[in-house]
């Protein structure tokens, strides 16, 4: 299931996930750490993506997933374009070590029909607090497993 990192404000449902308020022991405090600080860098990639074209910024909720998509992933490689360009200006870092190579992740979006699954059963599982709370102790041990310390 697809999910938002998110802060206190949204309501406990299995698509928005909160950090930790008081995280105890290192895996909540590992957790808590990665996850306000992912969505502090995607709320930084979407003020600059809005602050250089009008599009990002306003509304779209008239539109369809896949259109929204496209728009999005245009701008990303139009803003990739014009930093690729300017930068002979900028001081010259290596940057292998932010590199992953290739990604197993999709950035496609299932449509409704493909997914072919009730509406209401859709709302009634991301409402459900149960589910939420089991998606993110499993994130939890995700994170733990990929930045944890392994010498314990």
């Amino acid at each position: 299931m697809a999910y938002y990192l998110t802060d206190g404000i949204y309501p406990n449902w299995a698509t928005f996930i909160q950090s930790i308020k008081l995280p105890q022991g290192p895996k909540a405090e590992l957790f808590a750490e990665r996850q306000e600080s992912t969505r502090k860098d995607v709320e930084r990639a979407f003020g600059v993506l809005q602050s250089r074209f009008a599009i990002v910024k306003n509304p779209a909720l008239l539109w369809d997933k896949e259109k929204i998509g496209k728009i999005m992933r245009t701008c990303v490689i139009l803003h990739n374009m014009i930093v690729e360009d300017e930068r002979h200006g900028y001081i010259q870092i290596d940057t292998s070590e932010f590199e992953s190579g290739e990604s197993s992740r999709s950035s496609k979006v299932k449509s409704r029909e493909s997914v072919n699954v009730p509406m209401l059963t859709i709302r009634n599982q991301i409402r459900d607090p149960h589910l939420h709370e089991r998606l993110k102790a499993d994130l939890v041990e995700n994170v733990w497993e990929k930045f944890g310390n392994h010498d314990e």
